[in-house]
């Protein structure tokens, strides 16, 4: 028993680092595309794309057996696609690639709250804030850094705050979701159509153009399939399975390891400059999310929920 449960808290963290390494990346893809698309239509043709996947790799329909069942995922679906993405890609408008991936890392806390008010076995401790507080401080210095180098705008910082709240709730709906006898593919792909039809009036009520000729160019289809076959239908499947293996809490605090991965990858790809202060930064950022791991780790072996599997 003891030697299954600690398989499935292996298999866990490897689908955490496997999901953290690709969505730390595409903030980037996301900030290329936004030359040629519109924040909406970049949303729209990525989930589009994994849904088509998903739809490919598991097409049976999902008979959900209560209306109340049928509401979180509705929920997931507005929060976890059509508002976070749309909130996220509006923010990369107005700020760069490093500063939203570094404020969206603000997640585990929010996650943390709620998991703590809404989930059985999910509870705040002490050590758990101390090590948010550290990452937290890393996240700061790196937003601060670049203030400096990399002109800020406060609306997209604001907006880059907003997205990991609505995150947050998106998690612990998907924790309530793992925790019901349906097929993670299924249930993703049921998530992402929500989202999806959730998002048509904001396709309406914006400047949305079809023009598939923007395709032609290879850049903006190889980012489009990273973001639609990669960040959406594979990682929120792989994500998703790593909330129902570990909890909300546990698996959201690799979102710390999000702007290491983002400020690398933005400076290799976008030429964004890495100072001193952003490597200490990564450091402190690093560092809290070992020790809220830990804490997490404790916790969820003391309080394992039997029905999480």
């Amino acid at each position: 028993m003891t030697s299954h449960h600690n398989t499935k808290v292996s298999t866990g963290h490897l689908l955490a680092l496997f999901t953290i390494l690709i969505w730390g990346t595409t903030f980037v893809s996301t900030k290329v595309l936004l030359i040629d698309f519109s924040p909406v239509e970049i949303l729209f043709f990525r989930f589009l794309i994994g849904y088509l996947v998903l739809l490919l790799i598991y097409p049976r329909s999902l008979r959900i057996a209560s209306f109340r069942e049928e509401w979180l995922f509705i929920g997931a679906g507005l929060c976890g696609v059509t508002l976070y993405f749309l909130i996220e890609n509006v923010a990369l408008v107005y700020t760069t690639a490093s500063n939203v991936g570094v404020i969206v890392s603000i997640a585990p806390f929010f996650t943390a709250v709620l998991a703590h008010f809404f989930l059985d076995g999910e509870k705040l401790t002490r050590r758990f804030i101390i090590g948010f507080g550290i990452a937290l401080s890393g996240i700061i210095l790196i937003a601060l850094n670049g203030s400096f180098v990399l002109q800020l705008n406060p609306v997209g910082d604001l907006l880059a705050f907003i997205a990991p709240a609505v995150w947050a709730i998106y998690s612990v709906l998907m924790r309530k979701i793992g925790e019901l006898p349906y097929h993670t593919i299924g249930a993703t792909r049921k998530v992402f159509f929500y989202g999806l039809v959730l998002m048509l009036p904001a396709l309406l009520l914006s400047d949305f153009h079809l023009e598939l000729g923007r395709f032609k160019n290879m850049t903006n289809l190889s980012n489009f399939l990273y973001l639609g076959l990669g960040a959406s239908a594979l990682c929120f499947v792989t994500w998703n399975r790593t909330v129902s293996l570990l909890g909300a809490i546990k698996a959201s605090v690799y979102i710390y390891l999000v702007p290491v991965i983002t400020v690398v990858s933005s400076a290799i790809i976008l030429r964004e400059q890495i100072t001193w202060v952003i490597l200490l930064g990564a450091f402190l950022t690093l560092f809290g999310s070992y020790i809220s791991e830990r804490t997490a780790n404790k916790l969820n072996n003391k309080n394992t929920n039997p029905r999480s599997g």
